[in-house]
């Protein structure tokens, strides 16, 4: 039977791609990665064994994303990450444009489409669970993420306007 501390360390992909969506910085996002499991190893003996110990790590990064956000007060922002730059030239250049405006689009959503995106779009998680990762109720799930699904086609639909 593997231990709890295997079953977390299989999950980190998913909670680092989680991590990266909902914060769109790579150093915020391996900060929060290890940030919520630190506390999800500190207080291991909360999880309860039978239920799905990825919820349990969305919910705790989710929380913890939002203490960080209240502790801050501020927000930093830049342009595009410094790897953005790396493929400027080469046949792959369309392709990374594309990916950065979209980038660009999810990180001017607010904090909590964001989130849903980030759990059913980027990370595939089904509506019931990421309802259940929020606690919120499935109508409001549903109705969030399409608000941010039209504010992502409204936002690229503008990003596309303004290219030409």
């Amino acid at each position: 039977m593997p231990s709890i501390n295997t079953d977390i360390a299989a999950l980190l992909p998913r909670l680092r791609r989680f991590a990266r969506t909902i914060t769109y910085h790579r150093e915020d996002a391996d900060d929060l990665v290890q940030i919520a499991v630190e506390r999800a190893l500190s207080r291991s003996a909360q999880w309860e064994a039978g239920t799905r110990l990825d919820s349990w790590l969305f919910r705790i990064m989710k929380n913890a994303w939002i203490d960080e956000v209240r502790a801050r007060m501020r927000r930093d922002r830049i342009f595009a990450p410094e790897e953005a730059g790396e493929h400027v030239g080469d046949e792959g250049a369309q392709a990374q444009q594309q990916r950065m405006a979209i980038q660009k689009a999810v990180s001017l959503l607010s904090d909590e489409h964001r989130i849903v995106v980030a759990l059913v779009l980027v990370d595939g998680m089904p509506y019931k669970e990421a309802a259940e990762v929020l606690d919120i109720p499935m109508g409001t799930l549903t109705s969030r993420l399409g608000r941010a699904r039209a504010a992502l086609q409204e936002l690229l639909s503008d990003t596309a306007r303004t290219a030409r």
